[in-house]
């Protein structure tokens, strides 16, 4: 699509230098981006004409300004037409630098090598600073960006000058109409691009950040849990398929420790541990955020944990549990929940907010203690996994009906 290139002249009166003389700016406009700076000509007020846009007579000084002015607005076609050649994504930026020989000023200053160098050291630091999930959303991010870019402009990069407000509106447009992203996974990818921008303006390749101004809040999601019923259900149906009964017992060893999908598939024979209390504790690090979980094993756990201990998979790697893939156990539990007769949409991370609400909290466990064992670094993200139901706070009001009817 041609981007219509708008040239014009102006006189800064707010800039008169002591001589009396102002200087002349020249403004280009495509579409919505502007760009104006100093054409390095100096006249009189007075003798500026504001429709003419040029200086006032018809004498050779007045000849030779308007002929310069006419030249720097027929250079600024002839650029357009170069880049439009060369197939280079026209900007008034990139004009600008061109007229006056800045072109080099950001060489090398592209979009997806500054992101891919990004996620470059995200992987090579997997494992230590990183967890694997946090690599991929970065990745993902970089996609959506790229898909973006050829979306808007055409093309798969742009020179990081062009990244703008309007450039970030559009592209959170972009995710939630074209993608269909959810407003939290565009929240979510926003914030990884916006890292990037604060790699940009750190080494002081963009003067202004492009997200001023921009708003967008991660939404809190209803997150769906089993209730103790639901649960028995689940742990006393006997499945005709082993490879279900599998699934259904790792699911509910979830439900009973809290424990993630990803770090119940790297867990250890080696992280359960006896703790003070002479008891079985699991022992562990959370995979996403390489939070210290420490968590004491309920029986229905250690009964489950008992049953797989000479699984293959656990006597040969050492695991504590033999887990399928994360795809295969969702599948599996769609499969459980139909025979169950449970109506919800049964999930393996289920598991984790069902031990943060029926397990737990409503069982009186208080939600430090909860916090502690979910591997949360702070207790707000625990108030919005573990809902605090309704019998907790008719149990609490009960107390505190004896509490006042007993004074």
């Amino acid at each position: 699509m041609m981007r219509t290139v708008c040239v014009n002249f102006s006189l800064k009166k707010s800039k008169i230098l002591s001589n009396g003389t102002a200087p002349v700016y020249m403004r280009l406009t495509i579409d919505k981006e502007r760009v104006e700076f100093t054409t390095r000509r100096y006249i009189k007020p007075d003798r500026w004409n504001l429709n003419r846009q040029q200086m006032t007579g018809t004498n050779e000084e007045a000849r030779t300004f308007n002929s310069y002015l006419k030249t720097l607005e027929q250079k600024v076609f002839e650029v357009q037409r170069q880049m439009i050649d060369g197939n280079v994504l026209i900007t008034a930026l990139g004009i600008r630098d061109e007229l006056f020989g800045r072109a080099d000023k950001n060489s090398d200053r592209m979009l997806v090598p500054i992101f891919a160098d990004n996620n470059g050291k995200i992987r090579s630091l997997v494992g230590q600073e990183y967890a694997s999930g946090t690599l991929e959303r970065y990745e993902t991010s970089l996609k959506h960006t790229v898909d973006f870019m050829q979306w808007k402009y055409g093309k798969r990069d742009i020179d990081i000058s062009m990244i703008d407000h309007e450039f970030i509106t559009s592209y959170d447009y972009y995710l939630r109409s074209v993608r269909r992203c959810a407003n939290n996974s565009v929240v979510k990818y926003l914030k990884n691009f916006k890292k990037i921008i604060r790699i940009c303006i750190a080494n002081g390749w963009l003067d202004k950040d492009p997200f001023i101004n921009y708003k967008a809040k991660i939404k809190e999601v209803k997150r769906d849990y089993l209730t103790i019923d639901e649960i028995r259900l689940i742990r006393n149906k006997n499945f005709k398929s082993e490879r279900i009964n599998q699934i259904r017992d790792i699911f509910l060893f979830s439900c009973f420790t809290g424990l993630a999908y990803a770090d119940v598939k790297k867990l250890k024979r080696s992280e359960i541990v006896k703790g003070l209390d002479d008891q079985f504790w699991i022992s562990t690090s959370r995979q996403k955020t390489d939070t210290a979980s420490r968590i004491p094993l309920l029986p229905d756990a250690e009964l489950i944990l008992e049953l797989y201990k000479d699984h293959p998979e656990c006597l040969h790697k050492g695991y504590a549990l033999p887990v399928l893939s994360n795809q295969k156990m969702n599948a599996y539990l769609k499969e459980i929940a139909d025979i169950c007769g449970i109506t919800k949409e049964l999930t393996y991370h289920m598991a984790r907010h069902t031990f943060a609400t029926s397990v737990t909290l409503a069982n009186g466990v208080s939600i430090e203690s909860v916090s502690k064992m979910l591997g949360h670094k702070n207790i707000r993200t625990t108030q919005h996994y573990a809902k605090v139901l309704d019998k907790k706070v008719s149990e609490d009001m009960a107390m505190l009906k004896v509490k006042l009817l007993s004074e």
